[in-house]
């Protein structure tokens, strides 16, 4: 019987195979307390099962396929960091030798616990590692209890049936994982099944299997709910990564419909392909800029492959993450930095400093809870508070712009005297490198608009900065009071609302006027739905995730902004612009 399961869309395309079914991780728990003379055996336990964990992932990464996407392997790090985290570790001697819980109780309760601070972080990717965190515990479970892996084998001759015909001739049938969720590390065992597609219950946009669905091309969706139990081993699925829904059991109606789709959005692969080395220019003669978002050095290569002209955010909170309080130093950073740099091969830089709270992981031992933590002590507000870290930063971005194109942006201003103090730091890290005779290069210095206030105050802000740059998720979700996380409002997380677009627009307006660039690097800017409204109120420069970039250089390849301009201010003016988008 045919029926469909819903969930968010996280790489476009369609993929139709064989379900592969991942069981859940999860392992059964015995709660007991031990005697006091048990206590090191019960530590010794968690620090072999941890062991064997750790010596997985790192065989995983020596047998890497040369050709698995760069995120695969920095989210295998990111597990080999969360295994030895001090936290967890700590926390589960704590409640071993303190409280006397047996090993697996001790590692559950302290997984709950890190987990609610996971719960309160307000930037989605650092969030979501909390599915890290947990499948880390679960892999350290199953070791300790001598549990195999919950990855059910894929079958090895799967039947052919009358369908089978609809979707090819040959011999080899596609798979499709679908799982409650999916650890780098299980992902990276199947990498040789090459699957067609991922489906999961849990993940949002930012979860590993998206990044990963994304940076390998293929159609995913992610939280599906109950789309593991709801599918049998061998069914037939198809997966429309376009609308983020699962089709279980199609007919041969439907199979047809979606093989056909599916042979067009091949067709449109190639076609996309071929406009990488093209010039990003509207018929009307504008060049626009075409920027990669990364999170990591090794990203680069995807963004150089993708026909980026250089990378408009660098999200350096990323190497940051799973160091528990002992925060990378200048010099560390600064290899990072020049390994992104070299990967660019010679395209131009920008850098974010670090974007994170009082209520991130990577907070140096702050212990304070905060009610809402979006308006806390986060961004350009936390690398205030720490003068030292942030010209360490500083330092190691100076040095890195002299082997290459370097901009350095700053997020989440809102007042003057932080725009004064942010350009103090630089130029005392400046003089501190002079004092050292460490030579360093010219930087361009941008904002972030991510905040009403920013908006509204674009002409002061360009008096001190040489660019800006929009961050939509956050503008949206501070001009329209929305949690876009929380499923209660999500609905009304709106990058069409009026009051969202005339900030947009009043902010690549006055840009223009003072002859300033203005990028958006927010997920607007990779939405193709929304780049002909973006030509049309004037932006020339958008930074997206690679896997965007040649979908957004075809819809600017068939733009006339002369014709969009009109166009865009109708929008801007309307009560109901999404009605308008779409005529």
């Amino acid at each position: 019987m045919t029926f469909s399961v819903h969930g968010l869309a996280v790489a476009r395309g369609i993929a139709i195979g064989r379900a592969v079914l991942v069981a859940s991780s999860r392992v059964d728990v015995a709660h007991y307390f031990i005697q006091p003379e048990q206590v090191a055996a019960e530590i010794e336990r968690v620090r072999q099962g941890r062991n064997a964990v750790a010596e997985e992932l790192q065989r995983l990464q020596a047998d890497m396929p040369h050709d698995a996407p760069p995120e695969l392997a920095a989210l295998l790090d990111v597990h080999l960091m969360l295994l030895q985290d001090e936290m967890l570790t700590g926390g589960v001697k704590h409640w071993i030798s303190e409280r006397l819980y047996n090993a697996e109780w001790a590692l559950t309760t302290q997984f709950e616990l890190i987990a609610r601070q996971f719960d309160e972080m307000e930037d989605d990717y650092l969030r979501e590692r909390k599915a890290d965190l947990e499948q880390v515990v679960e892999r350290i479970l199953r070791y300790m209890k001598g549990v195999a892996s919950p990855v059910a084998p894929p079958a090895s001759s799967p039947r052919k049936t009358q369908q089978d015909l609809l979707l090819d001739d040959t011999v080899d049938v596609p798979l499709v994982l679908v799982a409650h969720d999916l650890s780098p590390a299980d992902m990276l065992q199947f990498k040789q099944s090459v699957f067609a597609g991922f489906v999961t219950d849990v993940g949002g946009k930012t979860s590993h299997t998206a990044i990963v669905a994304r940076s390998m091309d293929i159609p995913a969706v992610v939280g599906a709910r109950a789309a593991s139990q709801l599918v049998r081993q061998d069914d037939w699925v198809i997966i429309d990564g376009d609308a983020g829904v699962m089709i279980v059991d199609p007919s041969p109606i439907i199979l047809a419909e979606y093989g056909f789709r599916q042979r067009q959005v091949a067709l449109e692969r190639e076609r996309l392909a071929r406009l990488r080395h093209t010039p990003a220019i509207t018929i009307d003669g504008h060049k626009i800029e075409l920027l990669a978002n990364i999170e990591q050095p090794g990203d680069a290569a995807a963004a150089v492959r993708a026909g980026a002209v250089g990378v408009g955010l660098f999200r350096s909170e990323f190497l940051f993450m799973g160091k528990n309080g002992n925060l990378p130093g200048e010099d560390e950073q600064y290899r990072a930095y020049c390994e992104a740099i070299d990967g660019m091969q010679g395209l131009p830089v920008t850098i974010r400093t670090i974007d994170v709270g009082a209520d991130k992981p990577l907070d140096k031992g702050g212990k304070d809870t905060h009610l809402n933590p979006a308006l806390g002590l986060r961004a350009i507000r936390w690398s205030l508070a720490d003068p030292s870290m942030f010209r360490n930063q500083l330092r190691a971005v100076l040095r890195a712009a002299a082997y290459g194109q370097v901009k350095l942006l700053f997020p989440m201003l809102a007042h003057r005297h932080e725009i004064e103090q942010t350009l103090a730091q630089v130029e005392l890290a400046r003089a501190e490198l002079d004092a050292r005779g460490v030579p360093y290069g010219p930087v361009q210095l941008g904002a972030m608009i991510e905040v009403p206030a920013a908006a509204l105050m674009v002409r002061s802000f360009l008096k001190y900065f040489d660019f800006l740059s929009i961050g939509t998720n956050d503008l949206i979700q501070y001009t329209l009071a929305i949690d876009r996380t929380d499923e209660a409002v999500a609905h009304l997380y709106d990058p069409l609302h009026p009051a969202v677009l005339r900030l947009v627009a009043d902010v690549i307006a006055e840009g223009e006027r003072q002859g300033k660039s203005v990028c958006v690097c927010g997920e607007t800017a990779g939405d193709v739905t929304m780049t002909r409204l973006l030509l049309g109120l004037g932006l020339r420069s958008f930074s997206m995730h690679p896997a965007q970039i040649l979908a957004v250089k075809q819809e600017i390849l068939r733009a006339d902004t002369r014709k969009l301009a009109p166009w865009a201010q109708q929008v801007l003016e309307g009560d109901e612009p999404a009605a308008l988008l779409v005529s």
